[in-house]
């Protein structure tokens, strides 16, 4: 198995979702980062992840890095939401995102807001404005999900 298999094994066994598994660097120091969703899904949403299931699943990552290592030399690793406000950028960070207002740059610069409604093979289905819009995920340029206040 790979590390990002065995990584995402530990966190659905606390009812958790991997969004993304990146390295950063930032103020000159290497992070391992690792961002997580809830599995759990409340009146069509998604519940929050709370800081004691972050150090858990840090607590279960830790040890399995010291064994395999995601990188040579000096990093840290840093488990948390990715937040309310994120860049989607893969079919499965879509899937992740459903039931969420997402705002998409297509190829072509055409700007879609809406609420995901649901990702089927690789078309992507918002609702704008009372309106089904569809688009295929390789004509995106650009994705996020955003709040609205």
């Amino acid at each position: 198995m790979s590390l990002e298999k065995d990584i995402e094994s530990f966190a659905r066994s606390l009812g958790l979702e991997i969004y993304d598994i990146a390295t950063v660097k930032e103020n000159e120091e290497i992070i391992y980062r690792v961002s997580v969703l809830s599995g759990t899904l409340e009146d069509g949403k998604r519940k929050g992840v709370s800081l004691d299931e972050c150090a858990h699943l840090s607590r279960l990552v830790s040890p399995l890095l010291d064994v395999t290592p995601p990188l040579d030399g000096e990093y840290r690793l840093e488990v948390g939401s990715p937040g309310i406000e994120r860049k989607v950028a893969t079919l499965k960070q879509f899937a992740l995102s459903v039931g969420e207002r997402v705002s998409l740059t297509l190829k072509t610069k055409e700007k879609y807001k809406g609420m995901l409604l649901k990702v089927e093979d690789a078309m992507i289905t918002l609702d704008v404005d009372g309106e089904e819009v569809c688009v295929d995920f390789a004509q995106i340029s650009k994705a996020r999900t955003y709040f609205e206040w």
